[in-house]
Parts: structure tokens; C-alpha cells; sequence
């Protein structure tokens, strides 16, 4: 029985309750249990002997991913990966595990102080561990490692997607702002052959993107740069390609960022920011929730937001931009192109 379709009052306990299978994801997760289980069911025993954990309590938490659908307890009580669960292997296509490890751990832990951002308007991820986001990732490298991971398994996705819905051909060099381990730029580059890039990001960031890009054989395309986006940016490019990077500002940061840009591009220069758009009006579809949801967890973590068409053309016309057009993609995402606001474009 769906949500929808219980009484109210259970509803609710259901959705309070949520947490119940997202921390046990977590966990199984971190036990690396579909793993495990990639060559066939196991027993409870024998996957606690596997982790080193107490096996009743395994079982007992396997039972309730069972219950939401991440395995199947077979008759003979061993246990077995359902399609979803087998998004928690590690290093195959489609893997979700660092984004289970990122969002069922620090991340919820940063959830579970949400008041405190109602009340004051800033992150709780910053008072619940005495840092902001991105001085604790520079603190914490296995944090950062898998961070970069999770947001690796969602830009492989995001990359086909943009490279598809948008024409990157008439361009020659793109400057990839806050470019993270390079997958994006990575694959926009494979996908448009003539196409030179250039990746941006803080030195410790950038370097851990040179591998990669060495091993897709796109060094000689791709030059790797460390640096500040709050001081200045590469200049040279024709276009400035900045994903999930404005979402995690206030507007003031956020319009900081774009104004740098601004003077390093050319005047015929595209911007393109690479988001989500906050629908008009939420209601109970799948766009709206994702919507809500990750403009709540920017407020908890980072102190940013998501934003509406609306607030991105008053963020564009403040830092001297003109917001030309919106590109959907077949993700939640959208290419937010924009230009110098005293430039003419055809589109």
C-alpha cells in the first residue's frame, strides 16, 4: 500500500519514519553488503562473519531493507540484491553507493539540526560540526574522496545529458567553473571532438581531477587549473560552464561569482549554469519534491538555495548578465545560458 493510499495518521508515521531506511542504507553501505551479495544470496551468518558484525542484528536490518524493497529475503532465509539494491555495488555503472555513504551520513547528520537553520537562516551543517561544508571536505579527505564519488555518479548522468540537449559545437574553448573531479567537462570534451577545456578549481580539487582526465586521454584538450573562483577565473573561454555551483551560495555570494566571471569573459562569451529550476508552484510530483527537497538540503549544508527562473534572471541582470534562454535536459537539471547583458544573441 502506498502513502497515498494509508490513512492519514499512518501516512504520516510512515514519512516521519523515513530515516528508518536511509540510515540502514547507509549502513549497508558502509558494510559493503551488496557487494557481497553480487554473486549470489548469502545468509545473514555468513555476511556477519564477511563484516565482522553481530549477525542477528544484521539480519534484523537486512529484513527491513528487504521490507523497502533493496533485497529479498529468500524462502531459505538467505538474502539476495533486488535492481535497486545492486545500485549500492561499488565501481560499476549506476552505482549509488557514495551518494548513500554521502547522503545517509554527514549530510543527515546535518539534517538532524534543521531547526537550527529555520530559525537563525543558517547551515546547521556548519554548528553540528563546528566548520562549514567545504573547510570540513578540505579536513576530512576520505569524506572528500567520496563526496567527489557521489558527485561523479550523478555527473556521468548529468554529462550525457547536457552534452545532448545542448550544442556545444560552436564553441572552441569552455571554461568548466568549480569543475570538481572533471566529469562533466569530460564528457561535453569526448563529445564534441574540436572542443578545448579548461577545469577550475581549488587546488587541492583540481588535482585530484588530473587523473581522470589523463586516463580518459584528454590531457591534451584539457588544461587543469587551481585557483579561487572568489578572486578570479581563467579567461580565454567562449563559454563559462558552472554546475551545481551557484546553488550553494546566498545571493551576494552568488552574484560575487557570476561578476568574476563576468569580467573574465569575452564579450560574445556564453554563461551556463547548470541546476536545477525551482517549479512556479510545488505540488506532489516527482520535479517538485526533488525540487523542494534539494533547496532545503542547500539551506542545511551550505547556506545556498535553489532557485526559480525568475530569481536566476534577477541573479544574471545583478551580476551583468541577460539571461537568454533555459535548456532542459531528460535529468532534473537545465542548461541557464546567459550572456553580457549589453550583448545581442541570437540564441
Amino acid at each position: 500500500m502506498s502513502t497515498q493510499e494509508l490513512p492519514p495518521p499512518f501516512a504520516l508515521f510512515r514519512m516521519v519514519t523515513g530515516y528508518y531506511v536511509s540510515r540502514a542504507i547507509h549502513v549497508a553501505g558502509k558494510l559493503g553488503i551488496a557487494d557481497l551479495l553480487a554473486e549470489g544470496p548469502r545468509g545473514s551468518d555468513d555476511l556477519a562473519k564477511a563484516t565482522g558484525t553481530h549477525a542477528d542484528s544484521l539480519r534484523r536490518v537486512l529484513r527491513l531493507l528487504a521490507s523497502a524493497g533493496m533485497f529479498v529475503e529468500e524462502e531459505d532465509g538467505r538474502f539476495a540484491l533486488t535492481p535497486i539494491g545492486a545500485c549500492l555495488r561499488s565501481g560499476v555503472p549506476g552505482s549509488m553507493r557514495a551518494v548513500a555513504l554521502l547522503f545517509g551520513g554527514i549530510t543527515q547528520q546535518a539534517w538532524g539540526d534543521l531547526l537550527h537553520s529555520v530559525e537563525t537562516g543558517e547551515p546547521a551543517f556548519r554548528r553540528v560540526f563546528g566548520m562549514d561544508s567545504f573547510e570540513y571536505m578540505a579536513k576530512h579527505p576520505d569524506e572528500a574522496a567520496n563526496f567527489d564519488a557521489a558527485m561523479s555518479d550523478f555527473t556521468k548522468h548529468i554529462a550525457v545529458a547536457v552534452a545532448d540537449a545542448y550544442d556545444f559545437s560552436r564553441f572552441h574553448r569552455i571554461v568548466d567553473i568549480g569543475g570538481g573531479d572533471g566529469t562533466l567537462l569530460a564528457g561535453i570534451l569526448t563529445a564534441n571532438s574540436a572542443l578545448a577545456g579548461v577545469l577550475f578549481d581549488l587546488p587541492h580539487v583540481a588535482a585530484r581531477a588530473e587523473e581522470q582526465i589523463r586516463e580518459l586521454g584528454l590531457d591534451g584538450r584539457c588544461e587543469i587549473v587551481g585557483g579561487d573562483f572568489f578572486k578570479e577565473v581563467p579567461g580565454g573561454g567562449d563559454a563559462y560552464l558552472l554546475k551545481h555551483v551557484i546553488h550553494d551560495w546566498n545571493d551576494a555570494r552568488a552574484i560575487d561569482i557570476l561578476g568574476i566571471c563576468r569580467r573574465a569573459m569575452g564579450a560574445e562569451a556564453k554563461l551556463l549554469i547548470v541546476e536545477g529550476v525551482y517549479p512556479p508552484r510545488i505540488d506532489q510530483s516527482d520535479e517538485s519534491r526533488g525540487a523542494a527537497a534539494n533547496d532545503v538540503n542547500m539551506l542545511v549544508c551550505t547556506g545556498g538555495r535553489q532557485r526559480s527562473e525568475a530569481e536566476f534572471r534577477a541573479l544574471y541582470e545583478a551580476a551583468g548578465f541577460r539571461l537568454t534562454r533555459i535548456v532542459p535536459t531528460w535529468t532534473p537539471v537545465k542548461v541557464i545560458e546567459g550572456v553580457g547583458a549589453q550583448v545581442r544573441s541570437a540564441g
